[in-house]
């Protein structure tokens, strides 16, 4: 069968044509016309929130909490990237999830406003990512949160991020995450060209196409040499060593560019000893959870469920840890 017949029928609106071929001379209007859907700072539910970056730029945060939650209450934190393909996007982009999440989880979020490629490429994405998550460690008392277990979750190329993340917080060997919770992941810069081992005729056809996809990554890499180790952290896909990552909630559409690298990748954790909970949501492209449907409202609820599942445990282990104390 071809693509289009796999469409669930709550997503024929990907079928619409005449999507435009992202270069860097269409990046900016591409830019601007996405970023006009998203909230304005001053009208988003989160605090904003400013700390150096590893270079000493400026580096904003964005912090959501539960409003009505007790003043002593010891909250777990999930540290979100957004998505983008690397090049556009802010945490606005994804505002009122954040804060609804934040709502129904009673828990904190901070959301990393991380610099974006061309004009910032790798590492700076992934070390403004570090620096967020060092920023949730320093100040775990301010916030009176369990930042000894915090969650890395991500959306696309924002979840490709926590992933490259997780493998640099192991590596670095600074900071613990309890989990991680990467919703259709961008992690192989090999993929929508011809040096992809994945082969599907029925993937990236609806949705975010091949073409879209090398572009992001080439301007994330620019002319960035990679070494062995820093391969795995610009790609996570090609990371050798896959042992001692936090457990993994992992989610792609069955139509998606990504479905490949994300079940290998799944696979390949699995192997290396990880607990790994993996969804396949039949006739979904990239990004379906943006319309509603039947798969959309499956998928959020086994999104709160992991998250509830690893909070509890983050919670269940600092009251040990404090325990131990007295």
């Amino acid at each position: 069968m071809k693509a289009h017949e796999l469409l669930d029928p709550d997503f024929q609106s990907f079928l619409t044509p005449g999507a435009q071929a992202w270069t860097l001379e269409t990046l900016p209007a591409i830019r601007e016309r996405v970023h006009a859907t998203f909230k304005s700072a001053e009208q988003a539910r989160c605090e904003s929130l400013w700390t150096k970056a590893h270079d000493g730029e400026d580096l904003r945060l964005c912090l959501y909490r539960p409003a009505g939650a007790a003043p002593d209450g010891v909250f777990a934190v999930i540290l979100y990237i957004h998505g983008g393909g690397f090049v556009l996007g802010c945490p606005e982009m994804a505002d009122d999830y954040l804060a609804n999440l934040a709502e129904e989880l009673q828990t904190i979020i901070v959301a990393v406003d991380y610099r974006l490629a061309p004009e910032h490429p790798f590492p700076i994405p992934l070390e403004d990512c570090y620096t967020a998550l060092a920023w949730v460690f320093a100040h775990q008392q301010l916030l009176n949160i369990a930042a000894a277990k915090v969650i890395v979750m991500g959306h696309s190329a924002g979840a490709g991020l926590a992933a490259a993340l997780a493998i640099a917080a192991r590596d670095r060997g600074e900071y613990s995450i309890a989990g991680q919770v990467l919703v259709y992941p961008m992690l192989d810069y090999r993929s929508g060209s011809a040096a992809s081992p994945h082969r599907n005729s029925t993937t990236g056809v609806i949705g975010w196409p091949a073409q879209a996809n090398q572009f992001c990554w080439r301007c994330l890499r620019a002319d960035h040499a990679l070494d062995d180790q820093q391969l795995g952290w610009f790609s996570p896909a090609l990371q050798d060593d896959l042992g001692d990552l936090p457990p993994t909630f992992l989610a792609v559409g069955a139509l998606d560019l990504f479905l490949e690298e994300d079940v290998a990748f799944a696979l390949r954790l699995s192997r290396a000893g990880v607990a790994v909970e993996l969804h396949v949501y039949p006739g979904a492209p990239h990004m379906f959870d943006q319309y509603p449907g039947g798969v959309t409202e499956q998928s959020a609820l086994d999104i709160v469920r992991s998250l509830r599942r690893t909070i509890a445990s983050a919670l269940t282990a600092r009251r040990r840890q404090e325990e131990l104390k007295r």
